[in-house]
């Protein structure tokens, strides 16, 4: 009756251990992949070594050119897993012409702090 126990506990403790630590490694590989694979060139990029660059070039599936600074000369080919995050071309948020009165009237009460 024991040995039954035993092996109930020891499933039980398998199982909890693949619903903690297995499952969301995938789930986190899923989403590095979509993002990989979303990528496109113009997007905005940040390495995993915290440099900001500008995706030039896919050369191949493992393989990205990345143009880092602002002087234009810096392109340094890359591997995509060494990319951690991407913002895509054109992504910038943009104000509604309703919310510039808004803006106003909160940059006017912070002045008015200020003085």
């Amino acid at each position: 009756m024991q040995i039954f126990l035993i092996i109930f506990y020891l499933i039980f403790f398998f199982g909890l251990m693949y619903l903690m630590i297995y499952k969301p490694q995938k789930k986190q590989q899923k989403q590095m992949e979509d993002l990989h694979n979303a990528m496109e060139p113009g997007d905005s990029i940040m390495t995993t070594g915290g440099f900001y660059g500008t995706l030039l070039d896919i050369v191949d599936d493992t393989t990205v050119i990345v143009e880092f600074g602002n002087d234009r000369h810096c392109r340094i080919p890359m591997h995509k897993n060494a990319i951690a995050e991407v913002e895509k071309a054109g992504s910038a948020i943009v104000k509604d012409s309703g919310d510039d009165e808004e803006d106003k009237k909160s940059d006017s009460k912070l002045g008015k702090e200020k003085k």
